[in-house]
Order: structure tokens, then C-alpha cells, then sequence
């Protein structure tokens, strides 16, 4: 993603649970800000549950000029999906090997050193379950862990669609 002038950070809140996860209590997300109170975010979340990259969100500013989130006023019909890769200890090498087999399903992401940890920002248009698949295969292998930060009707009719290849 190129940062431009119309990108800015807006902030979500996040509750830490018990175990301290997700160790942060505030999410910048890049977006881009659409002149009417709200923002299409342009970049995946690592923490935020129930967005995904180009949800168009409510903003307010506080009384420093941050902008905070508010309301889902439009979905993006993307999903957003977490992993804690394992593989190798989760080096910057079998994260970016995890990349590229999600790339070849046209599903792209990042990911962050510090958590051994990749978003992915899965569209619409992708074979929802085929990405599905790999998820489950790379997790039964333990090559990961997986949650799902965000999914749409579509990810879960994939998920319950039976697999004709069994």
C-alpha cells in the first residue's frame, strides 16, 4: 500500500482479555478518508475483530484530532483471517513461503515480526474454499494457528458447502 495525502490512522479500541491478547489496546488501521465523517479502510487489521480491509467505517475526531472508528456502514465483503505461523519457528522466511501459497489463491496479507504473525486479506472473488482448505491443512499440520478476524455469509456458506473431492 502507498500512503497518499486522503490516507489517515484511525484508532479502534480493543478490550485485552485475561491472557493479555491481543497485546494492545488501541489498533491504527490505514484509511482513507472520504470527506463525510467516514473513512474505507485500506490496509488488513491485526487485532480488530468484525473489519476487514475496505469496510467503510463512521469516524469521529477527540479533542486532539484523532480519529477514532465507529459503525461498519458499508462491508467490504472481504475477510479477514489471522495466523500464528509455527512452521520454522515462524521466521520472516516461512512467513513469506505462507504468503506466497495464499498469493497463488489470490489472497494477499502481510506479515508482522513481532507476533510471528500474518493477516490476510481474503476478497470476495477468491476460491473461498480452497483458501478454506489450505487453512485447515496448514493448521492440521501445525504450520499455524487461525482465527477468523472477519468472515462474510459467503466465507461461511463456503465453510458448510460439502467438499466433492472427499
Amino acid at each position: 500500500m502507498t500512503i497518499e495525502s486522503h490516507h489517515v490512522k484511525i484508532g479502534f479500541r480493543l478490550e485485552v482479555d485475561e491472557d493479555g491478547w491481543p497485546p494492545v489496546g488501541v489498533e491504527s488501521v490505514w484509511a482513507v478518508d472520504l470527506g463525510d465523517a467516514t473513512a474505507r479502510l485500506a490496509n488488513t487489521p491485526w487485532f480488530v475483530r468484525g473489519i476487514a480491509n475496505g469496510d467503510v467505517v463512521r469516524t469521529h475526531a477527540d479533542a486532539d484530532g484523532r480519529l477514532w472508528a465507529g459503525d461498519v456502514v458499508r462491508n467490504s465483503e472481504n475477510c479477514t483471517i489471522r495466523l500464528i505461523v509455527l512452521r520454522d519457528g515462524g521466521t520472516a522466511a516461512a512467513r513469506q513461503s505462507v504468503l506466497n501459497g495464499f498469493w497463488e489463491l489470490r489472497v494477499g496479507g502481510e506479515g508482522v515480526d513481532q507476533f510471528k504473525m500474518i493477516a490476510l486479506d481474503v476478497p470476495p472473488e477468491a476460491d473461498l474454499r480452497k483458501v478454506q482448505q489450505l487453512l485447515d491443512h496448514g493448521e492440521s499440520k501445525g504450520w499455524w494457528h487461525v482465527e477468523e478476524g472477519c468472515v462474510t455469509p459467503a466465507w461461511t456458506t463456503a465453510r458448510e458447502s460439502p467438499d466433492i473431492h472427499s
